[in-house]
């Protein structure tokens, strides 16, 4: 009796290992992508924070991967987007700025051209969501649904009110815009960020069973500076107002996303899903030319900030976290961009990365289970109109202001872009700027004019379109 037992208890054994193989063998990851706006490098507990609270975030990073050297496409907020969801530089289409919200406009927005990632994903099965910040253009060929996702809940601009929506405002004024469920209008109660991760956590519950890809697309930290009272109060001791309620900001987005790991948890699904996070360029940061632009925010120990190329605008706080398959404490050194992430969600799911327009980026799996030793990419590149940077074994030869001309930094030495070191160094500036035109040879012109600029084209248009000896003032008040 008792070595029959054993017989059995082996045999059950065996059968269950087999057919769990079977089934990691068959089944899809899940893959979650959380992406943070405008968070400052310094402003999560794995990042070195001491007065914002992330315990959620520190928790994946502890138990997961923190890439040291993680990197973003652009500098500020669409462009950046717009490369992760293409899973190509986004300089190859032309998406180098932020477009104007005009859901009118068939133009401005990622080029119907471009196959977004989820796209490629949903053809192998793969359920597909986006829930929160889109801001890839607001006309019907834009729309997410359009795009390769099929659920959305948010907004199509790049930022909105946290508490209220009026739409009875001005195209400009889209920050208070309803939000959109699918195709059609949809609101939210309360705290918009919290809304969104409540979102997030129904869209995992009613998944659960097949594959999915969720795209959790915060606009926290973003401007406006809002947080609930309560949450504000708990960082009473911040002296500084705007970082005590960006500081809150941040804290309720991490409530969010612990909501989010604990659905996973509790549907037993967060073994067999990958979670990536990251912030989509750095916190903006005061300047001479703009004293009052900061959120808040800290890139320390870097130089820079939102709209630089300066490791402040590029380098971001950035986690792997699969519990199955990453082993936990690991801190990942050499660059990696966030185009990896597409492409590592589109081989995972076993979907095809070459069709159309190729994929760029490398699956990041293997190098984090220690398949490949290789560093992923021999160089990383940045470019915005004069602006420009190339990073490539530790040197970074960059073109931003105020640099007068062309620098080069030791990022090994000197990750604060202090010292420049071009003078002696030359032939390494050289072949980083021939590597640097090599890549830019492949890119297009901008499609995607400045936002600044479309706004006065667009009321100039107005006013032209009055009828003959009618003038503004006629139609309002004028503003004193």
């Amino acid at each position: 009796m008792h070595i029959f037992f054993k017989v059995i208890v082996l045999s059950l054994t065996v059968l269950t290992t087999v057919n769990s193989q079977k089934r990691e063998v068959k089944k899809q990851p899940n893959i979650i992508v959380i992406m943070a706006d405008d968070m400052g490098y310094a402003d999560t507990g794995f990042t070195g924070s001491k007065n914002i609270k992330t315990p959620h975030l520190d928790k994946m990073a502890s138990a997961g991967v923190v890439f040291s050297q993680g990197y973003v496409t652009h500098a500020f907020c669409g462009p950046s987007r717009a490369g992760l969801l293409s899973g190509r530089y986004q300089h190859r289409f032309g998406f180098d700025h932020n477009p104007a919200y005009d859901p009118n406009n068939p133009y401005l927005g990622i080029s119907t051209k471009e196959i977004l990632f989820p796209a490629r994903m949903q053809k192998v099965g793969y359920t597909t969501g986006i829930i929160g910040k889109w801001h890839l253009g607001a006309a019907y060929p834009f729309n997410p649904m359009n795009r390769g996702f099929n659920y959305f809940y948010g907004f199509l601009g790049g930022g909105h009110d946290y508490y209220k929506v009026d739409v009875s405002r001005p195209f400009k004024e889209n920050y208070l815009h309803g939000l959109i469920r699918n195709k059609r209008p949809a609101d939210f109660k309360g705290y918009l960020t919290t809304a969104l991760s409540n979102d997030a956590v129904d869209f995992v519950k009613e998944n659960k069973e097949k594959p999915f890809f969720l795209y959790l697309s915060y606009n926290a930290p973003h401007q406006p500076l809002q947080a609930p009272k309560e949450d504000i109060e708990r960082y009473a001791h911040i002296k500084d107002k705007k970082r005590r309620v960006y500081a809150a900001m941040v804290d309720v987005m991490d409530q969010g996303i612990g909501k989010v790991i604990k659905a996973l948890e509790d549907n037993e699904i967060a073994e067999n899903t990958l979670v990536f996070f990251l912030s989509d360029n750095g916190g903006p940061i005061p300047s001479k030319r703009l004293p009052k632009r900061g959120n808040g925010s800290s890139n320390a120990p870097f130089r820079g900030g939102k709209t630089d190329y300066f490791d402040g605008g590029v380098h971001v706080p950035f986690i792997a976290y699969w519990p199955s398959v990453l082993k936990g404490g690991q801190v990942y050194d050499k660059p990696v961009i966030s185009i990896d992430i597409s492409k590592t969600a589109v081989e995972l799911a076993g979907a095809d990365a070459s069709e159309g327009n190729g994929m760029e980026g490398e699956n990041l799996i293997p190098l984090l289970t220690g398949k490949k030793k290789e560093a992923p990419h021999n160089a990383l590149f940045w470019k915005f109109r004069n602006n420009w940077a190339v990073l490539s074994d530790g040197y970074k030869h960059i073109k931003n202001s105020p640099l007068k001309e062309a620098g080069l930094f030791n990022l090994k030495k000197d990750a604060g872009e202090q010292n420049n070191i071009v003078s002696k160094n030359k032939k390494v500036a050289e072949s980083l700027r021939s590597k640097w035109q090599a890549w830019d040879k492949q890119n297009m012109g901008h499609r995607i004019g400045s936002y600044a600029e479309f706004e006065r084209k667009r009321e100039q248009f107005f006013e032209e379109s009055l009828p003959e000896g009618a003038k503004k003032s006629d139609y309002f008040v004028p503003k004193k």
